[in-house]
C-alpha cells in the first residue's frame, strides 16, 4: 500500500518550489492533496500542480488562500473537509523574504514577513487543530502539522532579518504545539532545508551564492525540492509515529560542519 494511501492533506505554497514537490509526492503515494496558493500558475513554468496530479491519477484540489489572512484560512479548512471529509495533514510551506538587514527593513516589509511566515502559520496550525479536535483519530493520531522552517531559523542569514527572525519563530512554535497538543493526539513537526535550489528568480540564485553554498555544504551536490519532499513524506506517514517537536534538517549537512 502507498504510504499516505486514503490521506487528506493541504500543502500551502504548493503552486511552485519545495511546496510543489511536496504536493507532487504526497499524491504518488495515494493522498488527496488541496494546492493552497495565491497563484496557481508555477514560477518554473509547464503546468499546474493541480494537472499533474490529475493527469497522474491523483485526487487535488486548488484553493486560492493567502495564509496571513484568518478568514482565507478557516476557509480553506472548510472547503477541504468538505470536498474530502477530513483533515489528516498539513504542511506550512507558503513564505516569503526581503533580503535586507535590520537598518534596511522597513516596517511594512517586517510587518508582511511576519505576517506571512509567522502569523500565517499561526493561523494555519490553529485552524487545523480545531479541525483535528473535532475527528476522530487514526492510529492515534488526530492530525499532524508539518511546518517548513529552514537553516536559518539556527544560525542568521546574512542580510534577511526579518526572514530568519520569523523562521526562528516557526521552530519555537512547532515545540509549543508538540507539547502542548500530545495530549490531543496531535503531532507536530519541522523540516529544516539547507539550500535547496528551486527553480524561483532572485537572490535565491545568485551565481555567487550558489557558490558559496556549495563550498559550504558538505554533500557533494546542493539540495533539490524531492529532498524536503521526502522528508515531509516520511513525518506525514505512519512510520513517524513517535515523533513531534522537531526540527528535521535536510541540509547536505551544513548545520554539521
Amino acid at each position: 500500500m502507498s504510504m499516505l494511501q486514503n490521506k487528506i492533506t493541504i500543502v500551502t505554497g504548493a503552486s511552485s518550489g519545495l511546496g510543489r514537490a511536496i504536493a507532487l509526492r504526497y499524491a504518488a503515494e495515494g493522498a488527496s492533496v488541496v494546492i493552497a496558493d495565491m497563484i496557481e500558475a508555477p514560477l518554473e513554468g509547464g503546468e499546474t500542480t493541480l494537472e499533474r496530479i490529475r493527469t497522474g491519477g491523483g485526487q487535488a484540489l486548488f484553493v486560492r488562500t493567502d495564509i496571513s489572512s484568518w478568514d482565507a484560512v478557516d476557509a480553506l479548512v472548510r472547503e477541504t473537509v468538505n470536498h474530502f471529509g477530513r483533515l489528516d495533514v498539513i504542511v506550512n510551506n507558503a513564505a516569503i523574504y526581503t533580503s535586507t538587514n535590520l537598518l534596511e527593513t522597513t516596517p511594512e516589509q517586517w510587518g508582511r514577513v511576519i505576517g506571512v511566515n509567522l502569523t500565517g502559520f499561526f493561523y494555519c496550525c490553529k485552524r487545523a487543530a480545531q479541525q483535528f479536535l473535532a475527528q476522530e483519530p487514526v492510529n492515534e493520531v488526530r492530525g499532524r502539522i508539518i511546518n517548513i522552517s529552514s537553516q536559518h531559523g539556527m544560525v542568521a542569514c546574512p542580510g534577511d532579518f526579518p526572514y530568519g527572525v520569523s523562521k526562528g519563530g516557526i521552530v519555537q512554535m512547532t515545540r509549543q504545539i508538540a507539547v502542548d497538543h500530545a495530549d490531543d493526539l496531535i503531532i507536530c513537526n519541522a523540516i529544516a532545508p539547507g539550500k535547496i535550489v528551486t527553480g524561483k528568480p532572485g537572490v535565491a540564485n545568485n551565481p555567487d551564492a550558489l557558490d558559496y553554498s556549495r563550498r559550504r555544504t558538505p554533500w557533494p551536490r546542493l539540495g533539490a525540492p524531492e529532498d524536503v519532499a521526502g522528508a515531509a513524506l516520511f513525518l506525514a506517514s505512519d512510520m513517524a509515529s513517535y515523533m513531534t517537536g522537531i526540527n528535521l534538517m535536510v541540509d547536505g549537512g551544513w548545520m554539521a560542519g
